[in-house]
């Protein structure tokens, strides 16, 4: 008897239904066809513990299972639950006529327990698409599939719950969740805030910058000096996000299997890998393409600590991404894309022992060192960094002050002014959202300066030895800060300010020969 199942599979951040169908012929052995992986292959095994562990039997006969369409590669062992439940209605253990009416996922244990599967809420979307009665999966992923509505979406424990729920012997009813009162209930909830921070406030002031354009910031200073702490909170400042971006940014999590019985990501993500990081893991790979750690930072911040201590090839593969706001990963039969627009935070020491120009200490490196330090960081890199920011140790006084420090809130108000300013300047131009993103056409458009204001610029870049690449970067970060004093032009004022954030383009930076 032939039994027809529907599971799916997840490419980049989209899944694609797969049918399983199998037969029970005359024969012993059972086969498996349609490309699956050795995950799959080994379900068998899997498969008769968890039937014989519910009084049902593996089929002593010929079991034909094929994934369909055959040419797509099929990987993992969420596939257990609907295989198993084609062989017990070929077999004709249980009637079940609304099998096919289902997508249905799931990795089972030995016992018939079901484990948490990867990419639910793709598969969830596609399901629907497809117009699907409903989804059978884990109990546990049932929240995280929930979001998507117009879905009976059916959690399960174990393999005869999901054939009692099928025979219709048990009612389960479907989990709906209310996805706009997930989204706002969690929107502003932060452990971190920026009223704890005494002192440094040039370095918050840039962090408002950067939160209200946009753009990627390197912090150098020795260290103890707060860049790892000051970096953590540059999400609470950051405009909240929409409920489109959190669905996009929580289909990113599912595939990659990072949810972990959340619903919804309700806060801009905040990734800091360790510099260890493989460039695979950095910007994703695998034989069916997983995402990486600048996917995974998709409307949020990517952190980067010790910047020069992460590999060359590291930091290079992240360039195209930087640029383009995406990650194309190809294989000889398919191409996938994974979103990837982030805000990049890196910091570093300005040199190896970390105390070249501090104010007290003195660097213990011998020549040349400081600039073969700062050499690891290729230009290229450093040209799509919008704010150089030095970073100073805080004094006794500060750390002691009563002085009560602006929170979080406070900021992000300004912030979100802004980006509503920049949301009117290219409601036009669907794919630019923020000034860091204006292509260096636009930036002539529309960072118009007056004479005086060129004045200075030019005496900026022949005085500092700024480098041709910080002209552009300074007339985005210079329209940013007019964008926050609510100035239609940009002022003398607001050039003058974007200028002090190009440290690592003045040709005396790391100068320290003798």
């Amino acid at each position: 008897m032939l039994s027809k199942t529907f599971g799916s599979a997840v490419f980049g951040v989209n899944a694609h239904v797969i049918t399983i169908e199998v037969n029970v012929l005359s024969g012993t052995k059972i086969f498996m066809v349609g490309l699956p992986d050795n995950a799959i292959k080994e379900s068998e095994h899997r498969i008769e513990s968890a039937l014989k562990h519910f009084g049902y039997v593996v089929p002593r006969q010929k079991v034909v299972i094929n994934l369909a369409p055959a040419d797509i590669k099929k990987e993992g062992a969420a596939y257990d639950l609907p295989i198993a439940l084609g062989m017990l209605q070929s077999s004709g253990q249980i009637t079940a006529d609304d099998l096919d009416k289902y997508v249905i996922m799931g990795e089972l244990s030995l016992d018939g327990i079901l484990r948490p599967i990867k990419g639910v809420l793709p598969i969830a979307i596609e399901a629907r698409k497809q117009g699907f009665k409903g989804f059978i999966l884990p109990k546990e992923n049932a929240k995280e599939a929930a979001i998507v509505n117009n879905i009976d979406i059916i959690g399960v424990e174990t393999l005869k719950e999901a054939t009692e729920y099928l025979e219709k012997n048990l009612h389960i009813e479907p989990l709906v969740v209310d996805t706009r009162d997930l989204f706002f209930s969690t929107l502003n909830d932060y452990e971190v805030d920026f009223s704890n921070v005494q002192g440094q406030e040039t370095i918050k002031r840039a962090m408002e910058i950067a939160a209200a354009g946009g753009h990627n910031v390197i912090m150098i200073g020795p260290p103890g000096a707060g860049k790892t702490m000051l970096a953590k909170r540059l999400p609470t400042i950051l405009p909240p996000l929409t409920l489109q971006e959190a669905l996009e940014t929580t289909k990113i999590h599912s595939v990659a299997g990072k949810m972990k019985g959340v619903g919804l990501i309700s806060h801009r993500p905040f990734r800091a890998p360790h510099h260890t990081i493989s460039d695979v893991a950095m910007v994703g790979g695998g034989g069916i393409p997983q995402p990486g750690e600048i996917s995974l930072a998709h409307n949020g911040v990517l952190f980067l600590d010790e910047l020069p201590e992460y590999k060359r090839t590291v930091l290079e593969v992240m360039r195209q991404p930087l640029e383009d706001r995406k990650v194309s990963i190809a294989r000889a039969k398919l191409t996938v894309d994974f979103p990837a627009n982030f805000m990049l935070i890196a910091s570093m020491n300005p040199c190896p022992c970390g105390y070249y120009n501090h104010p007290e200490k003195e660097c213990s490196c011998p020549p040349g060192a400081v600039q073969k330090y700062l050499n690891k960081i290729s230009g290229p890199l450093l040209d799509r960094i919008d704010l150089h920011v030095e970073v100073t140790p805080v004094t006794f006084d500060q750390m002691t002050s009563n002085r009560k420090a602006q929170s979080s809130e406070e900021i992000r108000e300004r912030v979100v002014k802004s980006r509503l300013i920049q949301e009117e300047r290219f409601k036009d131009h669907p794919h630019i959202h923020s000034n860091a993103m204006m292509p260096s056409q636009m930036v002539k458009e529309i960072c118009l300066i007056n004479e005086s204001g060129k004045t200075l610029l030019k005496t900026a870049m022949e005085r500092l030895g700024l480098s041709a690449r910080a002209y552009d970067r300074i007339l985005k970060v210079s329209r940013t800060i007019a964008d926050l004093a609510g100035s239609e032009n940009i002022k003398i004022e607001h050039l003058a300010e974007a200028i002090q954030f190009r440290s690592l383009d003045r040709e005396t930076w790391g100068n320290d020969n003798p």
